[in-house]
């Protein structure tokens, strides 16, 4: 449904970084765009008390304290997929859209998930680091075939369905489980309950929102009821994962190795983390060399950067027009 908007003016408050292509669309629009991304937060509450609308990624929580300040809001567009940043409740009750861009960065994470999950089947960031130090260990660096594994994901949406694509090349069975969808099984991939994704799986990979439902879905419980020794991806968030239920499940040998995009204790500030006393359990994820690791950049590249300002504009433009 087109909401026809002419009659009124339409400020857009851009809060975090973005790349160049929305405020480019947004202005040929008729939108007028403010940039407020290196204002400090009392400032951007003044500035938002007549946008029509604001840009995001993560910089502020969108939380009922601060949307308060927002009279006129009609509409948040999150560069990115996740909503766990903004009271959704709120947003319903004041009739407040939610426009993310899931489309424009599944490729990004598809190609992320693979590329961790062949170097951890092929140690190539262990074999990299001891050939630089004049180590040349063949046998200790032998690698894993993926060809005739079982990969199973959790959360078939943009991103799990993108994976499941970068993995048709591959002579793999893909099991797929989402509790909030059905009949989406494909040629390639088999939908499936999580009892038989537990007992088949050689691989899982977890591509699900953070909520109350899946936080540390991947704890005590989860690793005692996966049938075989299997290797973890996660590109979600970091608190699907339960860091001290993974160190444990490694060092049981039931878990094989690990590629984590995403940290439980990942935080604006996330280098503070390295300051002082660390958790023990963070200690042994960074000594660990069973697991690999990124700063949370599955979907964060070149291509990815524009996608996702792009898929916003359309999706702006298609429900708010001149």
């Amino acid at each position: 449904m087109i909401k026809s908007i002419r009659h009124n003016h339409m400020k857009v408050i851009f809060l975090d970084t973005v790349h160049s292509i929305l405020e480019k669309r947004l202005t040929t629009a008729g939108f007028e765009c403010i940039d407020a991304t290196s204002t400090d937060k009392a400032t951007c509450l003044q500035l938002i008390s007549d946008a029509t609308g604001v840009v995001i990624r993560s910089r502020f929580p969108m939380d009922a304290e601060f949307l308060a300040h927002a009279k006129q809001l009609k509409f948040i567009a999150r560069s990115g997929a996740g909503m766990e940043n903004i009271d959704v409740a709120y947003c319903k009750e004041r009739n407040i859209q939610l426009i993310n861009a899931p489309e424009g960065n599944r490729n990004a994470v598809g190609e992320h998930a693979l590329g961790m999950l062949l170097a951890l089947f092929n140690k190539l960031v262990t074999a990299d680091q001891e050939v630089r130090k004049g180590v040349w260990d063949r046998e200790g660096n032998r690698g894993v075939e993926l060809d005739g594994k079982t990969v199973g994901i959790i959360g078939y949406g943009n991103n799990g369905a993108a994976f499941a694509k970068k993995l048709r090349g591959f002579d793999v069975t893909i099991l797929a489980y989402d509790k909030y969808k059905s009949d989406f099984g494909t040629e390639t991939v088999t939908e499936t309950d999580l009892e038989t994704l537990y007992a088949q799986a050689d691989v899982i990979s977890f591509h699900i929102p953070q909520n109350e439902e899946t936080l540390f879905w991947a704890n005590e419980s989860f690793f005692a009821s996966v049938h075989k020794p299997f290797y973890l991806l996660n590109l979600s968030r970091g608190k699907i994962v339960k860091t001290t239920a993974l160190m444990q499940a490694i060092q049981q040998g039931k878990v094989l190795g690990a590629g984590l995009d995403v940290l439980e204790f990942e935080k604006t500030s996330f280098e503070n983390l390295f300051d002082g006393e660390m958790q023990p359990a963070f200690k042994e994820l960074l000594l660990s060399s069973k697991v690999i690791l990124s700063p949370h950049v599955g979907g964060w590249t070149t291509e990815s950067y524009f996608k996702l300002s792009n898929v916003l504009a359309d999706k702006i433009l298609e429900e708010y027009t001149f």
